[in-house]
């Protein structure tokens, strides 16, 4: 609930006291209430709530109204809270978990019920343009909603005082339950929040708004609500839908252990993100997203009961194979070993070298290759080594991207090296997939300036491996270890476009092909798989926004990454250039012709005007981005919101 002043004639009496005259919405009924001004809110809530027997919401109860400039002449509203679905959906028009949110919430502060909220944020549900504007009547029929309003608590992220987690789902223990008030996430609830929920029809893929473009993509993102503000200050109407997502894709510390929410709702996210296309993906990798989806479906059935009695013994037994899909986050602090500074590993091997030039054909050229430090010399025979290469290229701040097909044998890794004039496309051609996942994986360290010494690399090359095996289809494709039941529903595991390609019937043989490779892993580590193919993803991460560029002369994209800024090209999405946040000096914003300008060490500042977009939101994803690249694993629990603040804010 929330209060909103509106002038109206004043009323007061002898004593001091005077009819505070305020209008619930829900109930559309007027209410008077004989006060002064030295109440606080809180005492006129207990007033409202003898009167109406429900329970109302602020964000600062101890506030007089002195204090909120609040007197006789003035008129409150009394509303209900807002609606926030987390990211697992029942229908086309609905989500199957809401939360309900105070109006005078800061966006930021309403999401602290999961561990690291910095990295969460509200977005408008995006309606297709294509389609006339409908009513939310079936929204609260269908939808699995969380009863009572989530208050917000300044305390609760705060130097003074760390909150503690459950290790069973990762909710917050007491003291911050109380933070919650009456809602079941204080009453033992808060692991529905941790629980998969598999797509009930086909007809809820079929209605969902799917971008087709680039520029549908971004217009996505307009809808991202300020982080500063609250609610009611962005408009959002009584009974609106704002969507729950991870809007930073950096994440921190990601510990099955302590979890179990923010890891549903990530595979959540990153599941229907794969199904209505919003992230591309190859024919092999669908139907690997759809095999793990179908497990994982399988597993959530089973008995609830025996799975929430022994999580804490699962987590214990996967921990091994769960260490190495922890997330290694930009900016996150690594342990290195003895073997990082006494020497730097060296990849050397045959690689076929692809320089593309208009109206030339395709063809590959084979170099023996020297990968050292950050830098790829090619010479023409393995002999002339140590002599002057042919071809040397320098990666950091490359674009990296790959370019696999199982079946076919193709293992391809696309390279975008920053030049003065603009990017220089090389790819790469390796010849089996241990040689790629080990060349793909010195590429990634090298872009971002690192070298094969990091504690970072053994790792980056296993989840390589571990992606292409889950991709394998079973060597006899007429072996299939379980029955085609009607248990399975390919229309709800594969995307539209995949649909229209093949029949139902082989889209299921295929999957359960692809299932060999998963059946053996628990629910937590097949989400935790999910996640991590889906972040090896080449568009993963990426958050368009249409742009006018300096001295361009149409709208082109900028894409904004955890670590880097792409100009793109609109239609193909084609990086044009790349900057590095580490080479960034600092960045303004011209609030009056929505102008944002960033400076760099090294190079040209970079200058575009924000199009269809409040600037505010792209300022907000520069300064989040920068944010979290500060958080290191040798810090405590408690976040710094007034650092988070002065960088996103833009009005400190």
């Amino acid at each position: 609930m929330a209060l909103d002043g509106i002038r109206m004639p004043d009323g007061c009496y002898a004593d001091g006291t005077w009819e505070l005259k305020m209008h619930v919405t829900d109930l559309k009924r007027d209410v008077s209430l004989r006060v002064t001004g030295e109440i606080h809110i809180g005492g006129v809530m207990l007033k409202l709530v003898e009167k109406l027997g429900k329970r109302p919401g602020c964000l600062k109860t101890h506030w007089t109204l002195d204090k909120y400039g609040i007197q006789a002449d003035a008129r409150l509203l009394f509303t209900p809270a807002a609606q926030a679905p987390a990211p697992s959906r029942t229908s086309a028009k609905t989500f199957s978990k809401w939360l309900r949110l105070s109006f005078s919430l800061i966006s930021f502060s309403g999401l602290t019920n999961i561990r690291h909220p910095e990295e969460l944020s509200l977005l408008r549900k995006p309606r297709d343009p294509k389609k006339k504007k409908k009513k939310l009547e079936e929204a609260e029929e269908e939808a699995l909603e969380l009863e009572g309003s989530i208050y917000s608590s300044p305390g609760l992220y705060s130097k003074t005082m760390t909150p503690t987690y459950d290790s069973r789902d990762g909710s917050p223990l007491s003291p911050t339950t109380a933070w919650f008030g009456d809602s079941p996430l204080s009453e033992g609830n808060p692991s529905i929040l941790a629980v998969s929920q598999p797509i009930s029809s086909p007809d809820i893929l079929v209605k969902l708004y799917k971008p087709q473009s680039l520029l549908d993509k971004a217009k996505i993102n307009q809808g991202w609500l300020d982080s500063s503000r609250s609610l009611m200050e962005q408009d959002v109407k009584e009974n609106e839908v704002l969507l729950l997502r991870f809007k930073y894709h950096s994440f921190f510390d990601l510990n099955p252990k302590y979890d179990a929410i923010r890891v549903n709702q990530l595979y959540e996210q990153a599941k229907w993100a794969i199904l209505i296309e919003e992230i591309e993906c190859t024919e092999e990798e669908m139907m690997m997203f759809a095999a793990l989806q179908y497990h994982i479906n399988k597993l959530s059935i089973m008995s609830s009961d025996h799975h929430m009695n022994n999580s804490e013994k699962e987590v214990d037994e996967v921990d091994a194979a769960l260490s190495d899909l922890e997330i290694t986050l930009e900016g996150g602090k690594t342990s290195n070993t003895l073997g990082d500074i006494t020497s730097i590993p060296e990849l050397a091997d045959y690689v076929k070298i692809f320089k593309p030039k208009k109206l030339t054909l395709k063809s590959h050229k084979q170099y023996w290759c020297t990968f050292k430090d950050i830098t790829v010399s090619c010479y023409k025979t393995k002999e002339e080594a140590h002599g002057t290469p042919a071809l040397q290229m320098n990666l950091r701040g490359c674009e990296v991207t790959p370019d696999v097909n199982i079946s076919g044998q193709k293992f391809n890794i696309k390279l975008l090296i920053p030049v003065a004039d603009g990017m220089n496309e090389i790819w790469l051609r390796c010849d089996m997939e241990k040689q790629y996942a080990h060349w793909m994986a010195a590429c990634r360290l090298a872009s971002k300036g690192k070298t094969m010494a990091d504690s970072s690399y053994n790792l980056e090359v296993q989840n390589i491996l571990s992606f292409l095996k889950m991709q394998h289809m079973n060597p006899d494709p007429q072996y299939i270890a379980e029955p085609i039941t009607t248990d399975i529903n390919p229309e709800c595991l594969v995307s539209p476009r995949y649909l229209k390609k093949y029949k139902n019937k082989q889209i299921s043989a295929r999957i359960l092909e692809a299932h060999q490779n998963v059946a053996q892993m628990s629910l937590i580590e097949a989400k935790m798989r999910f996640i991590q193919a889906w972040q090896s993803l080449p568009e993963f991460g990426i958050t368009h926004f249409l742009a006018k560029f300096q001295g361009g002369k149409r709208e082109e994209l900028i894409g904004i990454t955890y670590n880097r800024l792409i100009r793109m090209d609109a239609s193909t999405g084609d990086a044009i250039k790349t900057w590095r946040f580490s080479n960034m000096k600092q960045w303004n914003v011209n609030w009056e012709i929505k102008m944002v300008t960033v400076e760099f060490a090294d190079e040209p500042s970079l200058a575009f005007i924000c199009a269809e977009v409040d600037c505010k939101v792209v300022h907000e994803f520069i300064g989040g981005y920068i944010f979290l690249s500060t958080r290191a694993k040798d810090q405590n629990e408690s976040l710094d919101e007034e650092m988070f603040y002065k960088l996103t804010s833009g009005w400190v």
